[in-house]
């Protein structure tokens, strides 16, 4: 099974967000195997976002996913970085498929409500940013062979 990684930024956290975020995870059929609400470190926010160092947003972007507690997941399932991006909707709320996270809590890309792993390398790597291997738990759901073929 593939693994993203997933969080609910400090938007979504502040407006209450998180029980419906995790109720869409859950009730796609994915799986979270490793859970932690925590407030991001600039060092982390830092690696996590390396890919926009560059950019002219990278300092408010550092600034605002570090002002407050976000929740980090890891998440597993058959294409779940496909299907994770699926259940957040494109980055720029007004662009996001109607259904998804972004389409119904989101009006601006600076306040999205939710990150998600944008390909299994990026996965990889942010997971090992905020989880260690001993975090992670695996166990089989019960509605399995109710989900997958």
């Amino acid at each position: 099974m593939e693994r993203t990684y997933v969080m609910v930024k400090p938007d979504g956290v502040q407006r209450g967000l998180v029980g419906e975020v995790i109720h869409r995870i859950e009730r796609r059929g994915l799986k979270i195997i490793a859970l932690r609400m925590n407030t991001i470190t600039k060092e982390m926010a830092k690696k996590h976002y390396a890919e926009h160092a560059q950019k002219p947003f990278f300092n408010s972007l550092i600034d605002f996913i570090t002002s407050g507690p976000s929740v980090s997941m890891v998440v597993e399932g058959k294409n779940a970085v496909v299907v994770m991006r699926a259940i957040n909707g494109a980055t720029n709320p007004v662009n996001a498929a109607t259904g998804s996270i972004r389409s119904d809590f989101a009006l601006d890309t600076g306040r999205n409500v939710v990150h998600a792993s944008d390909s299994p390398e990026s996965a990889e790597r942010e997971i090992a940013i905020h989880f260690r291997e001993s975090e992670m738990t695996g166990y089989s759901r019960i509605d399995e062979t109710w989900v997958y073929e």
